[in-house]
């Protein structure tokens, strides 16, 4: 019922920056929130940051809490991540989702590496 494609990812130095975008299209019914998740080589898939579409409250994991963060623009239909200051451990595919009323909804997902 609904498509997500990111984009944005690539390959960064420590202390650098990247902007991830997520387009979601092909929805006839209401998104409740759009979600940014991660998983590293071995390791599960973990939350990283979410925000409402109705009163835009944010949520963001410790780990990344000031260094990153989410954003909307609801005529795009697309939602941001802007990562700054980013550290290795930060490697990772990052994966965009939209929670509705019939459940989650998982985009392909963008690899991000920080390395020197």
């Amino acid at each position: 019922q609904v498509q997500l494609v990111e984009s944005g990812g690539g390959l960064v130095q420590p202390g650098g920056s990247l902007r991830l975008s997520c387009a979601a299209s092909r929805f006839t019914f209401s998104v409740y929130a759009m979600s940014w998740y991660r998983q590293a080589p071995g390791k599960e898939r973990q939350f990283v940051a979410s925000i409402s579409t109705t009163g835009g409250s944010t949520n963001y994991a410790d780990s990344v809490k000031g260094r990153f963060t989410i954003s909307t623009d609801n005529a795009k239909n697309t939602v941001y991540l802007q990562m700054n200051s980013l550290k290795p451990e930060d490697t990772a595919v990052y994966y965009c989702s939209a929670t509705t009323r019939r459940g989650d909804y998982w985009g392909q997902g963008t690899q991000v590496t920080v390395s020197s």
